[in-house]
């Protein structure tokens, strides 16, 4: 929310109070018209203000309930018959850090992202905390159930997500851990919903693009070009 949304209710809603306050104090003193055309204007400020507050609180609810941010983009090229090669690019741990990128071969017809997940509860989330993750694991998958149990398998570890607190670019030699303090604590202090894996899968393609991202309620992925769209569209399809 823009800082103007909240402030502008508040100078109106002071100057309806002020004007309230005024109309009261001139119909005490018997000055019928001017105190009711004071008490009315002063109560029809404040009234809008209230209004424009409770517009603002329930837009900036909807806004942090589906806030979402970047977690990775995938890259897939074909290799070979069920045979990828995977390009993950995860976003910088700053601003101005570069963004951090790894080639990844991949057995299957799908890749894999997995993440453990800190889900916090909604009154959390509108009074800014954003569900914390820690990537896990990046592989590949098969439609098949008996190609999962007997074809060549690829499994890659991950790392990266939510870290230590920076100062001035460098990392503090202490922190508070989100993840212990909320286990640790959940029973004094109810903000956690829950924490758990939460993982997504698509189908790869040659060309095919994908953007990771991790919501309140964990990761999603979204396809980001033609290929993608394609090899997604209508359900998934065994690659040959």
């Amino acid at each position: 929310m823009i800082w103007w949304w909240w402030i502008l209710p508040a100078l109106v809603g002071v100057i309806g109070v002020v004007f309230l306050f005024s109309g009261l104090g001139s119909l005490f003193r018997g000055r019928l018209f001017s105190g009711a055309l004071g008490a009315v204007g002063g109560g029809g400020l404040l009234a809008g203000a209230v209004i424009a507050v409770l517009a603002g609180m329930n837009i900036q609810t909807y806004a942090r309930l589906t806030y979402e941010r970047p977690v990775a983009t995938l890259q897939i090229k074909k290799l070979g018959p069920q045979y990828f090669e995977a390009t993950v690019t995860q976003p910088g741990r700053t601003e101005t850090d570069p963004p951090h990128t790894v080639v990844l071969p991949l057995h299957g017809d799908e890749w894999r992202m997995e993440a453990q997940v800190l889900k916090w509860k909604p009154w959390a989330n509108v009074l800014g905390l954003d569900s914390q993750y820690r990537l896990d694991r990046l592989s590949g998958r098969y439609q098949s159930i008996e190609q999962e149990l007997n074809a060549p398998r690829s499994v890659h570890p991950l790392s990266g997500g939510d870290q230590a607190p920076m100062v001035m670019g460098a990392h503090l030699p202490w922190k508070v851990s989100v993840w212990d303090a909320a286990r640790r604590y959940r029973h004094w202090v109810d903000a956690v919903d829950t924490l758990y894996g939460s993982a997504a899968y698509m189908p790869m393609a040659d060309g095919a693009r994908y953007e990771v991202w991790i919501t309140q309620s964990g990761l999603i992925a979204r396809p980001v070009n033609a290929q993608a769209r394609d090899a997604s569209a209508g359900g998934w399809t065994t690659v040959n």
